[in-house]
């Protein structure tokens, strides 16, 4: 990367799920692909999703049939591309009225069918007794049945660091704290380069190349902006947050999914790393924000939602974590549009300037909307023909599903697995637990310095080892820890540390209900 004289083919600003799957796409085409982020790694809404491979059932209620069929498939891709970090997850739809349990066992057969051959499981419609059975913690008065149905589940950050180490693995270049803050343009005004600095040390760069991707999700405009500021608005933020329970709330590796609530919008509660995961909204915001806030609002509507449907109900004070995220929705050409009609597939825009813009779409999709972005930058910029090779690409961790074993918390890591085990043996401290309710150990820690990237607290107990998301308390008590490991690690001194550990716990701090 220090080496300017390098002609990249492909630069590509943006780490989420669209930015990474582009540069997975182009390096495995064999062009040269350097990958910049602002930030680090799915910082952004790439790591505060429902934590759902799917299709969309919410988007079939509403026609969007070719977008769910697309999103099945990639659904049964990814869980051959990535079998360590997907798995198959039943979900069960409580019926209040007869009419709604045949209405949703039908729209569910629909569903599978469209899966065809890469489906996940058959929708079945199941009894009142074996609905309390399949989710013991349901609202009993007044249920006439259950339907169940199969998706996929996995954890966002995760997928995204192995992505990135994915286009490494390939010949590729991925830098976080990177950010794109100019373009180099010939005198025809066409980008021929992009000005970056260096977040760490504050060293600029100046990078060739053929064409650049902007995937920077709901940060698109102010790229467009850098390049032309009479562009427009193409993106529409839209927030949806999710609230983390204690896995007693659920009281099952089911998950439920209650398609109406009282204003018409989808909530899942969902198991994920033995925890319980309830959202979420959809909110339309003003500007995009690395760290947005839950609405007071919003907070209200998924308690209340999730304690119509719960026996045991949650109250403030057992929310272990709440965190928000922002949709990069594409803007609807007629202003006004509420969120549930603004569509949620995705667009590629090619600019005068040369550069092209990926918008919209969902995790589930990323390697279709990789694939069609990197097609039209070989379209537009007459590069040399090459076919996508993604459609099964493994990515970097990747496993027989058969091999992969749900009993440990490191199931996560794949192939990496017995490297992890080989840290732990290297001092008795890097086997021992980050927090003593939790399996996380400090080999993590010295793992994801040494091959993942991370570089400060935040990066590692959010989007390495997830803490932060699944319980902000335990987090906020172990980054003192973490400082000092990672300080030693990268050596830093002890003003460092303190440092790091006020920079995290004031952030861990907006994850908690006060």
């Amino acid at each position: 990367m220090t080496d300017e004289s390098i002609q990249w083919d492909f630069v590509v600003i943006g780490g989420g799920a669209s930015g990474l799957g582009s540069a997975i796409d182009a390096v495995s085409r064999g062009f040269k692909t350097l990958l910049l982020e602002s930030h680090d790694f799915c910082k952004g809404t790439s790591s505060r999703s429902t934590k759902l491979i799917h299709g969309g059932v919410r988007y079939m209620a509403q026609g969007y049939i070719d977008l769910v069929k697309e999103a099945l498939k990639e659904r049964g891709l990814l869980s051959h591309n990535a079998a360590h970090l997907v798995k198959t997850q039943d979900f069960v739809i409580p019926n209040y009225t007869l009419w709604n349990s045949f209405l949703y066992a039908a729209g569910l057969t629909f569903y599978d069918f469209l899966s065809g051959k890469l489906s996940l499981g058959k929708t079945r419609l199941i009894g009142k007794k074996k609905t309390l059975k399949e989710l013991p913690n349901i609202k009993a008065e007044g249920l006439r049945s259950g339907v169940v149905y199969t998706d996929g589940q996995f954890d966002d950050s995760r997928l995204g660091i192995n992505m990135a180490q994915t286009i490494d693995d390939l010949g590729g270049c991925a830098i976080n704290y990177m950010e794109a803050d100019g373009f180099i343009k010939n005198e025809q005004g066409k980008i021929i380069g992009v000005e970056a600095t260096d977040k760490i040390s504050g060293k600029k760069y100046t990078i060739h190349c053929k064409v650049v991707i902007n995937a920077t999700g709901v940060f698109a405009n102010e790229i467009l902006n850098e390049d032309n500021p009479h562009h427009g608005k193409f993106i529409v933020p839209s927030q949806g947050i999710h609230i983390v329970l204690n896995k007693s709330f659920l009281l099952s590796d089911n998950a439920v999914m209650i398609p109406k609530t009282s204003d018409g919008r989808v909530l899942f509660i969902v198991p994920w790393h033995d925890k319980c995961l309830v959202g979420t909204t959809d909110t339309l915001v003003e500007e995009p924000n690395y760290e947005p806030r839950a609405l007071e609002k919003e907070i209200e509507f998924v308690m209340e939602s999730a304690q119509m449907y719960l026996n045991k109900k949650p109250t403030r004070k057992d929310v272990l974590s709440v965190f928000a995220g922002l949709r990069p929705l594409a803007a609807p050409k007629q202003a006004g549009k509420s969120t549930k009609e603004v569509s949620r597939s995705h667009k590629v825009v090619a600019h005068e300037s040369g550069m092209l813009t990926l918008t919209g779409g969902k995790w589930t999709s990323y390697r279709k909307m990789a694939k069609d972005v990197i097609d039209k930058a070989i379209e537009v910029h007459e590069l040399t023909k090459a076919e996508c090779r993604t459609h099964r690409l493994s990515i970097h961790g990747n496993i027989p599903k058969k091999e992969v074993d749900r009993s440990s918390h490191l199931y996560v890591y794949g192939s990496d697995i017995p490297q992890i085990k080989e840290i732990q043996q290297e001092k008795p401290e890097y086997a021992a637990k980050i927090h003593s309710n939790y399996g996380y150990t400090f080999a993590e820690v010295i793992w994801a310095i040494r091959e993942e990237m991370a570089l400060t607290v935040e990066d590692i107990l959010a989007r390495r080892v997830r803490l932060l998301f699944l319980d902000a308390q335990a987090a906020i008590d172990c980054a003192p820890k973490i400082a000092s490991v990672v300080a030693q690690e990268i050596g830093k001194d002890k003003k460092w540390e303190e440092s790091q550990v006020d920079e995290f716990t004031k952030l861990a701090r907006n994850y908690l209900l006060g």
